[in-house]
């Protein structure tokens, strides 16, 4: 939420700098993200008043302004501008002035007329990130006035990133009463009387869903002037807050919305068929909404109807249909209390979260619509003037939230923050927060006011009394705590080990959220179970992830589109599959690379990173956690490309993952430029290790002897080896492939595969007969089993 700090010190003025209250902020739990000034610095521009144009002679589309600046004589400025004209109140900036980016205005010649100054835009003026012409000002306002002075531009625009309990400060005066309290001073509260009503119209209201929405208040105001401007103060204060101007009517409700922390909302009364219902929308029903969308309700949501139509989705947007425009003449002024469980999900099931949506979730104060409504009638015929109906209520008080008692005990006052605090203390410190508190015995029994729905057992006292003592006050004191040093598992590989290892090769480690998009899902693993969220953070993150490639994706292709070209992640977490209608946690290592092998050098050829360099990776991996014996085998994954991909299996024969190269098909969809190689194990499974047992060395010599074999392109080299050590041979230590050879001399679909054989015996050193004979066995396996030769 972004606030004025001019706008809050109307209400609260503490004797601090804006760092210091930055401070106070953020250490009572209000987090503060940024501070940033409320207009780029400039200098040198004033209000002026253009007084005539002509033509400029060489050029159609330029204009001689005579300027009034509040100097003796008017200027001339040449102005390009389509909405220039005479009488139009303008920023003028003068010669010597500067302007956002370091420009400098100075004395000119366009095409052959002099200018002595520019008249600016918003975007000119950093005001805005574009504009369509030049900054129309008021008309009232003061020629020659600094504009910076008119504007009041010399404040700063404080961004808080509030945690989801603290919705009581979703307003100014909700942060305003924090900074009272924080500085022990009284603050003002925005005044607020009743209107005084001049006509008896009212239309009438009905509440069908009392649990959803206890409290429904209406009022018409008739007559309103639909020419009105909003005032220049409140336009500001909404820009301020990240809300443009949209007409005086929403501007009032969206001001009030800020002010007070209250939603509301205006219907055109002209365009309105009947009685006002609260209702839930019929499934199928449609509603065009304000931001020109048009929804298909559940029969969940609630919505706002006439006699006709569904008017608005409660809480969360407008209609389209009943909209106020520059025609309006009579509106019908909405202030509600919605429950927060009736609106949570509702705004995210259609795609949309709004200022509204964000505070009806979180909880408004339930007391404070007949002042919201009321305030709004205020400004409303301030600045567009009208005729104001009666205040139509529909109060269903047993659905309203109760606020009951909370005890807090002076003992865990002591025990927990380890401080003593006087009973006045407590109770200075608690009614100023709003709440009630009656003294008893052994502490104080404290009631929260309706805007508090986080206050609801002893902990969350004890959290105020320490965010509000200040945190970096409370003594510190050393924790005496008897330890048992726990028994480390010789038979699982650290976690820690295997994320050391990856580093050490050039990989980064990711954390990326366990909700995904369901478009990528579907994509990435089509064929799983997945669960979807029933209240999500937003629509890309619906459901549970089935796989770590949705979110290693998105952050490589995060990456790539800046400018990285290399990129290697890993990600160890949990994937959430559904098993007999059971969901199952199960802890995943996954990992991605991209691009080249090595970095840009100049001792080596660039080569782009392939299927077996990801292999060589992941037998590091084997290597530490002793699963030296897996085979990999050609696998179809709807993710992966059919040629390079395969399935991990383990020495029991257990699938323990996947790796292999992005299809080909998802690769350009998915935004990526080069092939992308995954992998995915079952952490479980994969960091099992045998405990090291002690085996003796042999002190006869080993023996090497080389073979090369003719065998089919099928044949892989995982069956050459274990046909090898299916022979029984005790002798036979170790199996090393050094070459692999297709060309002249082998066979179209056959391939040369050169192998040793280390032989080594406890007993003996090996004779040429013995090796020999072993020699002939090894090969008479091969070429019984996968029709092997000796190459010529």
């Amino acid at each position: 939420m972004q606030i004025s700090e001019a706008w809050l010190r109307e209400l609260v003025n503490p004797p601090v700098t804006t760092e210091e209250l930055v401070e106070q902020l953020t250490m009572a739990g209000l987090e503060v993200d940024s501070v940033e000034p409320a207009a780029a610095e400039f200098s040198g521009v004033v209000v002026g008043e253009v007084i005539s144009i002509e033509q400029h002679s060489n050029a159609d589309k330029l204009r001689v302004c005579q300027v009034a600046v509040g100097e003796a004589e008017p200027i001339q400025i040449v102005c390009g501008a389509s909405n220039v004209k005479a009488g139009l109140k303008i920023p003028a900036a003068l010669v010597g002035a500067v302007l956002p980016g370091d420009f400098k205005i100075k004395k000119s010649k366009l095409r052959g007329e002099l200018s002595l100054g520019m008249l600016c835009s918003e975007k000119e003026l950093g005001l805005a990130a574009d504009a369509d012409g030049l900054m129309e000002l008021f008309d009232a306002a003061p020629v020659g006035t600094d504009i910076r002075e008119y504007l009041a531009l010399n404040d700063k625009i404080i961004e808080l990133d509030l945690t989801p309990n603290r919705a009581d400060c979703l307003s100014v005066e909700g942060v305003a009463r924090e900074i009272a309290v924080l500085n022990e001073m009284d603050w003002t509260p925005v005044a607020v009387s009743a209107v005084e009503v001049t006509h008896e119209s009212v239309i009438n209201v009905s509440v069908e869903e009392t649990e959803a929405c206890p409290r429904y208040l209406g009022r018409l105001i008739k007559n309103v002037n639909p020419n009105a401007e909003t005032p220049l103060w409140m336009q500001e204060r909404l820009r301020r807050s990240g809300i443009r101007s949209l007409g005086p009517i929403v501007d009032v409700t969206n001001y009030v919305l800020l002010e007070l922390g209250q939603p509301l909302h205006a219907f055109d009364a002209g365009k309105l068929t009947g009685s006002i219902t609260v209702r839930v929308g019929e499934n199928g029903e449609e509603l065009a909404l304000l931001n020109d969308q048009t929804i298909k309700l559940d029969g969940e949501a609630l919505v706002i109807a006439d006699e006709k139509q569904a008017l608005a989705l409660a809480g969360v947007m407008g209609g389209e249909a009943t909209s106020v425009t520059d025609q309006t003449n009579d509106v019908f002024l909405e202030c509600a209390f919605f429950t927060p469980i009736a609106i949570a999900g509702k705004a995210r099931n259609f795609g949309l979260h709004t200022d509204s949506s964000h505070r009806f979730e979180r909880g408004v104060d339930f007391c404070v619509q007949v002042r919201a409504i009321e305030r709004a009638t205020q400004l409303i015929v301030e600045i567009t003037g009208g005729s104001v109906g009666p205040i139509t209520e529909v109060t269903t008080t047993a659905n309203l939230p109760k606020r009951n008692p909370v005890n807090l005990r002076q003992q865990r006052i002591e025990k927990v923050l380890g401080i003593s605090m006087a009973n006045d203390d407590v109770t200075r410190m608690f009614n100023s927060l709003g709440m009630q508190v009656e003294v008893h015995s052994e502490g104080w029994n404290i009631t929260p006011p309706g805007c508090r729905f986080d206050i609801e057992i002893e902990a969350d006292l004890l959290e105020e009394v320490g965010r509000l003592y200040g945190y970096n006050n409370l003594p510190n004191s050393s924790l005496l705590m008897r330890s048992e040093l726990g028994k480390a598992d010789e038979a699982k590989l650290p976690i820690a080990r295997v994320e050391d290892l990856l580093v050490d090769k050039g990989y980064q480690e990711a954390i990326t959220y366990s909700f995904v998009d369901e478009d990528i899902q579907k994509v990435i693993a089509p064929n799983d179970e997945f669960i979807r969220l029933k209240n999500p953070i937003s629509s890309e993150l619906s459901v549970m992830r089935t796989t770590l490639w949705c979110g290693l994706l998105n952050a490589a292709l995060y990456n790539t589109k800046r400018q990285q070209s290399r990129v290697r992640l890993f990600e160890t977490g949990l994937r959430f599959i559904k098993n007999n209608n059971e969901t199952v946690q199960q802890k995943m290592l996954s990992g991605l690379v991209l691009g080249n092998v090595v970095t840009e050098q100049w001792s080596e050829k660039s080569r782009k990173v392939d299927f077996f360099d990801l292999k060589g990776d992941l037998a590091a991996i084997f290597h530490l956690s002793d699963c030296n014996n897996v085979q990999y085998s050609s696998v179809k994954h709807p993710a992966l490309h059919p040629g390079q991909s395969a399935e991990i299996v383990n020495g029991e024969g257990r699938s323990i993952g996947v790796m292999g190269m992005l299809h080909p098909s998802l690769e350009k969809p998915l935004g990526f430029e080069t092939p992308v190689f995954l992998f995915e194990l079952d952490q479980e499974l994969v960091f099992k290790k045998q405990i090291p047992k002690f085996e003796a060395l042999s002190k006869f010599p080993s023996v090497r002897r080389d073979m090369a074999l003719v065998v089919a392109e099928t044949v892989t080299i995982a069956e050459i080896i274990s046909n090898i050590h299916g022979c029984n041979e005790k002798v036979i230590k170790d199996v090393q492939i050094f070459d692999v050879y297709r060309g002249v001399g082998v066979a179209e679909g056959y391939k040369s595969v050169a192998l040793s054989l280390i032989l080594q015996d406890f007993t003996q050193t090996l004779t040429d007969s013995e090796i020999d004979a072993i020699f002939s066995k090894v090969l008479e396996m091969l070429t019984n089993n996968i029709n092997a030769k000796l190459r010529d």
